[in-house]
């Protein structure tokens, strides 16, 4: 059998790279979280250095997202998958109505600083609920339809979030200025 030769090039990765990597070994609650915590942490890395204006700048024509937009989405996203729909909390859904139901990606008023802030305590909350619950099997109840969902289900649902949105956020920060990396 040949030896096996490692490659010499790799993915750039980001020169200001602070992300933990996700454990390669664990239990599956600590390998899921793990990814969750790995693409909020590239999210926030897509976005770090830019200013207000280019977060809210809608980059790739002749679409409408923006980084802030995205900012307000997954503030939203995280509350309402992990706080409402699974915790059971009772607090209102952020950045939706139901005559206004894109305002998240839409109306870009406020501060993307503010919605950072609004983002890091929804996701801190959804760290708590999910370390919080006895198993991946416990169950949430999905608003729309009553079925019910487990703890897992939301996980990976919220892991391929992310990683659909940490792609639209690769394209949009390149346009902006130019950078780009894993």
């Amino acid at each position: 059998m040949a030896e096996s030769i490692p490659p010499l090039h790799y993915a750039p990765r980001w020169s200001e790279d602070t992300r933990t990597s996700p454990a390669e070994l664990g239990d599956e609650r600590e390998v899921l979280t793990g990814f969750l915590d790995w693409h909020r942490a590239t999210f926030e890395l897509k976005c770090a250095g830019l200013s207000a204006e280019q977060l809210s700048e809608r980059a790739v024509s002749p679409s409408g997202l923006s980084l802030h937009g995205m900012i307000r989405h997954l503030a939203g996203v995280e509350r309402w998958w992990f706080h409402i729909q699974f915790a059971g909390d009772d607090v209102p859904m952020l950045y939706y109505t139901d005559d206004d139901p894109d305002q998240d990606f839409e109306r870009l008023d406020g501060d993307p600083a503010e919605a950072f802030a609004r983002w890091h305590a929804e996701c801190e909350r959804s760290r708590e609920i999910v370390a919080a619950a006895a198993s991946l099997d416990d169950t949430g109840i999905r608003k729309a339809t009553g079925k019910p969902f487990s703890l897992r289900w939301a996980l990976v649902n919220l892991i391929a979030e992310y990683a659909r949105h940490n792609g639209h956020a690769d394209l949009l920060r390149e346009r902006l200025d130019g950078a780009a990396g894993m």
